[in-house]
Formats: structure tokens, C-alpha cells, sequence
């Protein structure tokens, strides 16, 4: 069951008080939701709430809270994931599927070999991030990420101690073995960077040989972009918790 997201300030004695337009006519208009059903919310003190709907009125409806708690739903690491901008479906793609994966931010990158124009990526940061936002409330996560605006490798890499780059050609290990020579500080924030579907260029190659930065493999088959970003975060999830 998806959760809903709410502010602490509407709820007291126990109740929930839902006047937020949008949240009504989706819950009441288009889910046509029925006193005496169940509901999850989540506040932005990360606290669940079940409860059951209890009065709908013409502007807002009012939940009976049943049980409360600190939600666990959340990565244990501090998770970034900085990919090349991709056509439409599959960049919808990344961003669903990095948000159900945990990922704390997702920094959209403008590379060599991106196929989509800077000033079109510009303009859809903030529908990105809607995407991202309705993820969350699909898969009861208790945090939001952030979708950043777009960046160079060169700049968003200043950001982070710990950057792991993933890629098809010149790579130097897999993640398990990277790790057992290389300590990941689950403390601080972790960046994986994905490139696009035409892969890195040379010049980023050179980039990130001269940077120091580890790069990666993820076997022998060659992904689709958006694929290659949910398997490198699994496997990094993976790898920093039981590697």
C-alpha cells in the first residue's frame, strides 16, 4: 500500500487532517477511498502513521490514527548517484528506479556523449523531481532525494570524498575486490557516476585516470544506461553492507 506524505502541523488528538487539494481529490476523487478503510502517511519527521479514514467533508477528510512509528524505510549509507542525462523513458527509468533504491541525491550529468541538449535538461529538473517524489510515496520510502541541478564530472566529483565510476571499457576491478583493497566509509556520502548509453569519452577517460578515480566493471555484458544504474547501486549497496 503507497503512503501519503503530510506535515506534523495537521495532526492532533490523535487525528489526521487532510486539506491539501491535491492529496484530496487523489485520495477521495480519484482512489475513491471509503470511511472505514485504511491509510499510511508519513510525516516529515520520517514517523508512519496507519490509520482509518473517519469523515469526508467537501474540502477535507479527517483519519483516526491506529498505530505510529519511527519508519526504518531508508538506506543505511548515504548513497549519490550522478548519471548522464538519457532520452525521456529511460531517464524516467533512473530516477524511479535510484529513488527505490535509497539513493540520498541524483545529480543529473551533462557529459561528451549526452544526447540531450544543457538548456532542454535545465528545464526538466523540477518535473524530475516530482518523479522522484511519487516513487517515494509507491515504494514507503521515509526519506525524499533531491534531484539536483546538472553538472560537469569535473565539478560534481569536488563534492565527494568517496566517488565510484562504473563503466564498460578500461575498467580496473570489480566492486567486491575494490573494496576489500579500498575502505568505503559508510559514514560519509558515496557518488557513483553511470555514463550515458554511447558510454564515456575518451577525454573523461583521461579524466578520471588522472583524478585517481576507481572505475569499475559490472561484468561482462554491456547494459542499457538504465540498467547499468540499478545494477551498480545494487551492487554497491550490496558490496559497502556484506562485501
Amino acid at each position: 500500500m503507497p503512503h501519503f506524505l503530510i506535515k506534523s502541523e495537521n495532526i492532533a488528538n490523535k487525528t489526521i487532517k487532510v486539506d491539501n487539494n491535491d492529496l484530496y481529490k487523489h485520495i477521495i476523487k480519484v482512489l475513491r477511498t471509503k470511511i472505514g478503510e485504511k491509510l499510511l502517511f508519513l510525516d516529515e519527521n520520517e514517523i508512519q502513521y496507519e490509520t482509518r479514514l473517519s469523515e469526508i467533508n467537501k474540502d477535507f477528510f479527517v483519519c483516526n490514527i491506529e498505530k505510529k512509528y519511527k519508519s526504518n524505510r531508508k538506506l543505511n549509507i548515504q548513497l549519490y548517484i550522478a548519471q548522464s542525462v538519457l532520452n525521456s523513458d529511460a531517464q524516467i527509468s533512473s530516477i524511479q528506479k535510484a529513488t527505490e533504491l535509497g539513493v540520498k541525491g541524483i545529480i543529473p550529468l551533462y557529459t561528451d556523449n549526452c544526447t540531450v541538449k544543457e538548456s532542454i535538461i535545465k528545464n526538466k529538473i523540477e518535473k524530475w523531481q516530482k518523479i522522484a517524489f511519487e516513487s517515494v510515496k509507491q515504494c514507503e520510502r521515509a526519506d525524499i532525494p533531491k534531484v539536483f541541478d546538472c553538472t560537469t564530472i569535473d565539478k560534481v566529483i569536488k563534492d565527494f570524498e568517496q566517488v565510484i565510476v562504473f563503466a564498460e571499457h578500461s575498467t580496473q576491478s570489480d566492486f567486491l575486490t575494490y573494496i576489500k583493497n579500498n575502505k568505503i566509509d559508510k559514514t560519509k556520502k558515496i557518488l557513483v557516476i553511470i555514463g550515458p548509453e554511447g558510454g564515456f569519452s575518451e577525454r573523461e577517460f583521461e579524466f578520471f585516470t588522472k583524478n585517481n578515480l576507481p572505475l569499475i566493471t559490472l561484468g561482462n555484458l554491456i547494459y542499457r544506461a538504465d540498467t547499468a544504474l540499478t545494477a551498480a547501486l545494487t551492487t554497491v549497496i550490496i558490496g559497502v553492507n556484506y562485501g
